[in-house]
């Protein structure tokens, strides 16, 4: 029983290192998770190298859990009220967000000398998001209104354009290459969406009948893990985006289970504390070497990925139609990003060897700036726009 002794003491320390930064977050409108990723980071290898090995290796399922709550979460933000409401605005303001990023990242890296299928490739990488990061941001600043809701819509589909568009880039950057090795990836990538959603709904549909029957309309803590761990455990085994499915399984429950009252409360409740391990951790696999690694290339990765959803978020708010004084703001919100990144850069490594070195060293180095730095963007954002609007008010 002593070698669980240390794994225990370092969670109990996990979760109170949770709550002073809850506390330090409140104080300081610091978001949280840039908080506990720093804790992390200097408790791991890169810092004092206080987490035991054997918490570290729980990262995986732990991700997987509370991603997947997440999912549930901005699925259920998506009700056929906020979908009419703002429906149009999130899809075009994400598919700008999307393009603009990936024109904008590919076109400047080219032109600094990146061979450009490595360009193409890097360029896809750079419209991933961190959903579990923005939400965390949302919520710790108690924003309300247009602004955060269309946020949520936009985190919650940004999965799917990815995988879409790192398959259709691959096609393009295996013909570049002219080693053909896109094809069969695009249409992977075309089988994991629909079966993901598929599983969503699969899941979604009984569940939003079955459950909230034995409290009265609320769901039970029990009910509610089970349909998050079924969801992700199914998704994982079938090989398919539990994101995606998740997202799924939670819009179909919230349109469709009509005698619930507030059907993701009970997720809420108990999600923090996977959250709080998952961020802390997350740091500790943070990489710093990797910023050395490529350094003149990450600035300049870092700079155009900017540049990239700064433009992509106006143009996409201004086509959109949304108040003027938000459409600055949207690209920064949605500056958070995360280790999907590093998923598709290893995928990429795989396809194109030649390029693997370079594109996993800037992926990780660049999760680095935007994992610490993303949250503080997303953050003044929402401040920004919630200032706005109270002087539009007055």
């Amino acid at each position: 029983m002593e070698g669980y002794a240390a794994d225990l003491i370092a969670l109990g320390l996990l979760f109170l290192a949770g709550l002073a930064a809850d506390q330090l977050g409140a104080r300081s409108r610091l978001p949280r998770v840039t908080l506990l990723l720093f804790c992390g980071l200097m408790a791991g290898s890169a810092g004092f190298d206080l987490i035991p090995e054997s918490l570290a290796a729980v990262y995986p399922i732990v991700s997987v859990i509370a991603l997947s709550m997440v999912a549930f979460l901005l699925g259920g933000e998506l009700s056929l009220r906020t979908l009419s409401a703002h429906g149009r605005a999130i899809v075009v303001i994400s598919l700008m967000v999307v393009m603009v990023t990936q024109l904008t990242v590919s076109a400047g890296l080219a032109l600094i000398g990146m061979p450009l299928a490595a360009a193409l490739i890097v360029g896809a990488l750079a419209t991933a998001t961190d959903p579990a990061a923005t939400l965390d941001v949302i919520r710790q600043g108690q924003a309300t209104g247009d602004f955060p809701r269309r946020l949520k819509g936009i985190v919650a589909i940004d999965d799917a354009w990815g995988v879409l568009l790192f398959a259709l880039v691959a096609v393009l950057a295996g013909a570049v290459e002219g080693n053909g090795s896109g094809p069969g990836l695009l249409g992977g990538a075309l089988v994991e969406i629909a079966g993901s959603v598929a599983l969503g709904l699969a899941v979604g549909l009984p569940g939003a009948y079955l459950t909230g029957r034995l409290s009265g309309g609320e769901p039970l803590r029990i009910e509610a893990l089970g349909l998050v761990f079924l969801t992700a455990g199914l998704s994982l085994w079938l090989d398919l985006s539990y994101l995606i499915a998740g997202m799924t399984a939670g819009a179909v429950i919230v349109n469709l289970a009509h005698h619930h009252k507030r059907a993701f409360r009970e997720i809420e409740h108990f999600e923090w504390p996977f959250m709080i391990v998952f961020f802390i951790l997350a740091g500790a696999t943070l990489d710093l070497g990797a910023l050395w690694a490529v350094g003149p290339l990450l600035m300049g990765y870092v700079a155009l990925r900017v540049l990239g959803r700064v433009m992509g978020g106006w143009a996409g708010a201004k086509l959109a139609g949304t108040a003027q004084a938000e459409r600055p703001w949207y690209g920064p919100a949605l500056l958070p990003q995360a280790g999907v990144a590093i998923g598709m850069a290893l995928i990429a490594g795989d396809l194109f060897p030649q390029f693997a070195d370079m594109i996993t060293a800037l992926a990780i180095g660049a999760t680095v700036v935007f994992e610490l730095a993303g949250p503080l963007a997303a953050a003044y954002a929402l401040r920004r726009v919630d200032n706005n609007r109270d002087q539009s008010a007055a």
